[in-house]
């Protein structure tokens, strides 16, 4: 059974004590930690790590705290403000810095701190020979800072902040390995400039979004006059705004929910974005950057509550976004890409949620949270691959590797088995209530976008399997002494990074069975969900679950015959046209180039030829006239009498006979 619609509602605030009272040191201690390490320089490179791993875990033992604390407390009194102090005013508009502590942050809290710990654990060892490991750490520490200032912030603001803390520090992390001595061989220093690329496009696509989260807060200004979560919740709900108003800062958000988290049409930049260290993209994918647009609808819940067309377009956004990432990922053989393009679709379906209404809030999350799991678990085992391969990342080159590297292969098959939805892993719990979800409404609607979700669910199977097949089964198909690159030898990699892949082994297996027993996630979110009754989808609960378990089975039939059962080249092959559309980003950045690059170029260009022609010609042409002028003047003035009294009859003559012929 499942929820319909309610309103949002607007919980009163508690204030915080115990552990509560200390969730300012939840953004001070890695930001701090983060920079000492930028400033102390080379002196800390031998111990530098050390700190960046203290600092994380010292934030993910007070978020646990935190939790248990507000766990322990009264339904009612679960959302905990605390202000911290007055930044500025301006007229009737005044802005103050504080924190919510509601079940919602605290969920992102704990994913982004547990996650990111074991991630900063790992990348301990995976960036070992790294000359700049201590600055790596440092970025890391600045990641978590900026994320957890975003899902802690009490106001429009102070979420603002954290945004653009993640932006920069993904644009630090993406371009990380940018940094290529001059006398590197030809090919690092292609490579080098490359991520630096990768970076900037992440980076400036990011900012098309931002400007959407800044008109959104315009239009707040204007219409409520603050930009306090409460006070735009309250009034979207009592209809003090308008209709049209709500519509419009309903698509604000949304637009920079897609820039965020890479939804269509602005997803171009995640593949590239592969260009950093894998532990960065496990950061990225799982517990920061990408997840910040879902949680920036949910948190809007009033406002697209009274803005029925913006949230359609936040659903359909998720249902496009979510079978663009499929057909994607089933065309790559990069196994960073195809994660990245998984994340891309599976971001999708929480969005799909989020634009459902109350219906899908609690279910979105939860499937940000179970995703955030073992999304992170599937990018931190493909960098143990790449550490026992020699840093590739062609997957036509790989096969086999079950025997050479079992901890890898059974951590990462978890993590498949989660994210394909097989019961009883945590996938299951999550993506299945979202595809049910997707089926209760009035209309084709339901039929549309239930039909997408499940369509998802089997693209999905078909092509992590694909991965998971082409790395760890079938023939061996690894580099030998004869190729170009270098034989290499296959081997498991330390417990500094085999630890954290079974540690979310356990999460990826039962996380999402444990929450669902009782309905006890989505009763946790109720003091900012609200509470939902039960509503009926269009087809029967078993009749979905049936299907979606159907689509899940062949797509990995069809992986297996195609990919272990059959030889796989071991160099690209020619394809269909969707298929070789599907290898380059379905053309994405052609399309961009053609409305965005090309028509700013254009613009540039006449720019350029007004300010050249029109302005600089006028202000040229009469300097040009003024000197004329000059010069005709100047052969008038010789020095002699007789031509200045020559001049004055000339001047009397003309003055006569102007007279004579006014008269006539």
């Amino acid at each position: 059974m499942l929820p319909a619609p309610v309103t949002a509602v607007v919980t009163p605030l508690t204030e915080a004590t115990g552990p509560a009272s200390w969730a300012w040191l939840l953004i001070a201690v890695p930001a701090v930690s983060a920079a000492f390490l930028l400033l102390a320089g080379r002196r800390s490179n031998a111990w530098g790590h050390w700190l960046g791993l203290a600092a994380s875990f010292a934030v993910a033992c007070l978020g646990v705290g935190i939790l248990l604390q507000v766990l322990g407390l009264p339904v009612e009194e679960r959302v905990i403000g605390l202000s911290l102090y007055h930044w500025f005013s301006a007229g009737n508009l005044s802005i103050d810095v504080g924190l919510r502590l509601d079940p919602l942050s605290l969920t992102f809290v704990t994913l982004v701190t547990c996650v990111g710990f074991l991630i900063h654990l790992y990348s301990v060892a995976y960036m070992a020979h790294d000359r700049d490991r201590r600055r790596f750490f440092a970025y890391l520490n600045l990641f978590i800072a900026a994320m957890l200032t975003l899902v802690l912030g009490d106001s429009y603001i102070v979420l603002f902040v954290g945004w653009e803390g993640v932006g920069l520090a993904s644009y630090l992390l993406i371009g990380f390995w940018n940094t290529t001595d001059a006398d590197a061989p030809q090919g690092e220093q292609v490579t080098s400039r490359e991520n630096a690329a990768a970076a900037k496009k992440a980076f400036v696509m990011n900012r098309v979004g931002d400007v959407g989260l800044l008109l959104a807060m315009m239009t707040m200004v204007g219409q409520v006059g603050s930009v306090s979560f409460d006070a735009v919740s309250a009034a979207a709900l009592d209809g003090s705004v308008a209709t049209g108003w709500l519509t419009a800062t309903g698509f604000f958000l949304l637009l920079a929910a897609c820039g965020k988290s890479a939804q269509f049409p602005l997803q171009a930049w995640l593949g590239d974005a592969m260009a950093g260290p894998t532990p960065v993209s496990a950061l990225i994918h799982a517990a920061t950057m990408v997840t910040a647009g879902v949680y920036l609808m949910v948190r809007s819940a009033a406002v697209f509550e009274g803005a029925p067309d913006a949230q359609m377009a936040v659903a359909v956004v998720g249902a496009i976004t979510l079978l663009l990432g499929a057909v994607i990922g089933s065309a790559k053989d990069d196994m960073k890409k195809v994660l990245a393009a998984s994340t891309m679709s599976q971001i999708g379906y929480m969005m799909l949620g989020a634009g459902l209404g109350p219906i899908g809030y609690a279910f979105a999350i939860f499937h940000l949270l179970t995703h955030g799991f073992f999304k992170a678990q599937l990018f931190l085992g493909a960098g143990s691959v790449m550490h026992a391969m020699g840093d590739q990342v062609d997957m036509r080159r790989f096969g086999g590797l079950r025997s050479a590297m079992t901890i890898t292969w059974a951590t990462m098959g978890i993590g498949w088995l989660a994210i394909l939805g097989v019961p009883p892993f945590s996938g299951f719990w999550s993506k299945d209530r979202l595809i049910e979800a997707a089926f209760v409404g009035e209309g084709v609607k339901p039929w549309i976008l239930g039909t997408i979700a499940l369509l998802g669910a089997g693209l999905t199977a078909f092509y992590m399997s694909r991965l998971f097949f082409m790395i760890f089964h079938g023939q061996r198909r690894w580099t030998t002494d004869k190729d170009l690159v270098g034989e290499v030898h296959p081997h498991e990699s330390g417990w500094l990074m085999t630890l954290p892949l079974v540690i979310l082994s356990v999460f990826s297996a039962g996380l999402g069975g444990l929450l669902t027993y009782n309905n006890l996630f989505v009763t946790w979110l109720e003091p900012v969900t609200g509470h939902v009754e039960h509503g009926e989808p269009v087809l029967p609960a078993a009749v979905i679950m049936s299907a979606t378990l159907s689509l899940v089975i062949i797509g990995v039939a069809v992986a297996w015959w195609m990919y272990v059962s059959r030889p796989v080249p071991v160099v690209l092959q020619p394809a269909n046209p969707l298929v070789e559309a599907a290898r380059k980003d379905m053309y994405q950045d052609a399309v961009n180039e053609a409305l965005a690059m090309r028509t700013g170029q254009g613009l540039v260009l006449a720019t350029d030829a007004v300010e050249r022609y029109v302005v600089d010609g006028a202000v040229e042409g009469a300097a040009a006239g003024t000197g004329a002028v000059g010069r005709l003047t100047r052969r008038t003035e010789s020095g002699y009498v007789r031509s200045y009294a020559g001049y004055m009859l000339a001047g009397t003559v003309l003055v006569l006979i102007a007279v004579l012929a006014a008269r006539f």
